[in-house]
């Protein structure tokens, strides 16, 4: 074949893409469990820091076995969710949160710590300025009171919106109520020197981070209010 003809050259290109095409396909194939089990460590990375805890890159795995003793889901009356339902892990919050909440699927993690301490761990996602955002709560054992909290987000502003992955920012959470005279409440993010709304405990938002500051306000009611009754089970179990 006339190696400067047009059909040689298009047949060339057609192979190329081809080798190449199937070249990248099996990276992507071959690095798929790898890169599952990058996510699925960075996921319990994000659910031990909730509590406080800061497991080793190498020892996140063997961090996360210790401390969450057990995973459960729950629907949104407090009761156990059906046995076809998926693991706790495996429950999609990005779909969850757009559901109505009497159809949602709620996980819990339950976090037992070093000094026999337990804490429940919630997840949450929503929407901030320009992408999602996410985190978990953890609450004590009697369900009223924060002890500690995390978000992430995709694309927020640095030294903006971005700021809500910061301690600064979440370790404002830890000692506020979500259940209030036996009700939920969900936690205010408002603007610093604001009034915060009547019976609910409140936190600052981030400064020049309006939309995001209300984004994670709107995740936490929305995402925490389906756990209302369990939260209320967890409370009235610690006053018998």
């Amino acid at each position: 074949m006339n190696k400067q003809s047009n059909t040689y050259t298009i047949i060339y290109i057609i192979v190329l893409v081809v080798v190449v095409g199937a070249a990248l396909a099996l990276t992507s194939i071959s690095l798929k469990d790898r890169q599952q089990a990058n996510a699925d460590a960075d996921k319990m990375r994000q659910i031990l820091a909730s509590v406080g805890i800061e497991a080793p890159q190498g020892d996140i795995i063997t961090s996360y076995d210790k401390y969450i003793t057990r995973t459960f889901v729950i629907d949104s009356e407090g009761r156990p969710a059906p046995a076809d339902a998926p693991a706790a892990f495996s429950v999609n919050i990005a779909a969850q949160s757009k559901e109505a909440a009497s159809k949602r699927l709620l996980p819990v993690y339950e976090c037992t710590l070093g000094d026999g301490s337990v804490k429940y761990i919630l997840p949450m996602y929503g929407a901030g300025l320009w992408g999602p955002i996410w985190g978990y709560i953890s609450v004590d054992s009697d369900g009223t009171t924060v002890y500690g909290a995390f978000f992430a987000h995709q694309g927020e502003t640095p030294g903006l919106g971005a700021e809500i992955e910061k301690q600064a920012f979440s370790g404002q959470f830890s000692g506020k109520r979500i259940i209030v005279d036996g009700k939920f409440a969900p936690i205010a993010v408002i603007k610093a020197g604001m009034k915060a709304p009547e019976g609910s405990d409140h936190v600052d938002g981030i400064s020049g981070g309006t939309i995001t500051s209300k984004g994670v306000g709107a995740m936490l009611d929305n995402c925490l209010a389906p756990y209302a009754p369990f939260l209320k089970n967890l409370a009235n179990d610690n006053t018998k």
